[in-house]
């Protein structure tokens, strides 16, 4: 192809460079992300041999450069200075389409990297800036960022306001631009933070309609990049959490195969550790566990930090059913390190939970009344973020707790109030224990 050649001894250097970042929306459109990241690269790497380097195609690659390579080996220092370096010149040149840019791949390496708050501050530019841009849906787009910040940095109310408004007014670009400068399709990110957050307040049928929609959505819009993400970020985890196992291991599979038809090896990577996960709720919790923890070995944390808080817990919960306290204990507090250092209070709850649990298991001097504690935080702390699903699972466990040492009156008094607020999910393993608890105590 022409590129080639220009790329070649005898070629012209301006020209291999001018064809690649002409071929930037191309390979966006069609998320050919490994084949944009070794173009780009190249093309960054001819620059040296170009005599006057034109600003707006070396802003071009950087930012393309930036998007491949972060969705094809993890954010990491290399695609942060791209994006800091592209910042730089769209602010020399004044372009703020460049700018949204360049803060959206910012925001996506802070936000990765556990840095939640900064994440957070930069979603808040980006939304000022695309407040007087010509197309209002930019603007929305940074309410997106907003949500998925917020959600992480634990307060849901907020978080769902601010998805629920992009969800209510985002309209698509007739050519799907924004796949091309934001990297994913808007209503697809918006609808996979959006079913997390349903799940947390207790709503688990929605939040399960709200996947299927989502991912049913991503297939219809053929943009691979944008199925990955929904089922990274909402179809997995929900369906997981939901207890909807069968369709969990159907999104795992559809995960998988994404991942090696692509070449996205971490996208790979964590779709094994879903399906450790999976192998647990199975019952398999020592084969789930060995699979866990060897995706873990390969998971870049600043890729998928959050999740990988996650599979932390995961990893306890399942040392827990195999009667090693100790082990657990050892990784809750790990988990639990990571969420109050990174902010990241989304999870801190069910956090507590395990621990409690775990000390219980573990029986040592003073076990009941230190799990007693963490579980009391873990009630307060979904309280707090109005997250009902977190708050049943911690009163579940100190309602048996209570009720195992005598105290059935207050085990009553905790546990009923929290599961009459439900209004939906009673097929869920959650409500199922509580429902049965419930029962016993009565």
């Amino acid at each position: 192809m022409a590129e080639n050649r220009a790329f070649s001894p005898s070629g012209d250097a301006s020209i291999a460079v001018a064809l690649t970042a002409a071929s930037v929306p191309l390979w966006m459109h069609l998320s050919l992300l490994e084949e944009c990241r070794r173009r780009t690269e190249r093309a960054l790497a001819a620059l040296e041999h170009v005599t006057s380097i034109e600003p707006r195609q070396h802003m071009q690659l950087l930012t393309a450069w930036g998007a491949a390579l972060m969705l094809t080996k993890g954010p990491g220092p290399e695609a942060a200075a791209a994006w800091t370096r592209a910042l730089e010149i769209a602010e020399r040149l004044d372009d703020a389409d460049y700018r949204l840019r360049a803060l959206w791949g910012l925001f996506v390496g802070r936000f990765t990297a556990g840095r939640y708050r900064d994440a957070l501050a930069l979603a808040e530019r980006f939304r000022i800036i695309a407040a007087d841009s010509a197309d209002p849906t930019e603007a929305l787009i940074g309410e997106r960022m907003m949500g998925v910040a917020l959600h992480i940095l634990g307060d849901q109310s907020k978080a769902l306001a601010h998805l629920g408004h992009v969800l209510s007014r985002y309209v698509a670009p007739v050519r799907r631009s924004h796949f091309i400068r934001f990297q994913f399709d808007q209503r697809v990110a918006a609808r996979s933070f959006y079913s997390r957050i349903l799940w947390l307040q207790g709503f688990a049928d929605q939040a399960m309609r709200t996947v299927e929609e989502t991912i049913g959505e991503a297939r219809t819009i053929n943009h691979p990049t944008s199925l990955f993400y929904g089922l990274l970020e909402a179809a997995c985890p929900v369906a997981l959490l939901a207890g909807e196992l069968t369709t969990a291991e159907r999104f795992v599979k559809m995960l998988l195969d994404l991942a090696v038809e692509h070449a996205m090896e971490p996208w790979n990577v964590c779709g094994q550790a879903f399906r450790g996960v999976l192998l647990m709720k199975r019952g398999k919790p020592a084969a789930g566990l060995q699979l866990l923890r060897t995706a873990l070995a390969g998971l870049p944390e600043t890729a998928f930090n959050f999740h990988y808080t996650a599979f932390l817990a995961d990893s306890a919960d399942a040392l827990a059913r195999l009667g090693d306290a100790a082990k657990g204990l050892a990784i809750i507090d790990e988990a639990l390190a990571r969420s109050q250092h990174n902010e990241e209070h989304w999870c801190i709850a069910d956090l507590l939970r395990i621990k409690g649990e775990l000390i219980l298991l573990d029986g040592a001097s003073g076990a009941a009344a230190a799990a007693e504690d963490h579980l009391r935080q873990a009630v307060d702390w979904a309280r707090r973020q109005n997250a009902l699903s977190w708050e049943l699972r911690a009163a579940t466990s100190l309602a048996r707790l209570w009720h195992e040492r005598g105290r059935t009156t207050e085990a009553r008094a905790l546990l009923m109030p929290v599961y009459d607020r439900f209004t939906e999910g009673f097929g869920t393993a959650d409500l199922e224990a509580a429902r049965a608890l419930i029962d016993d105590l009565s």
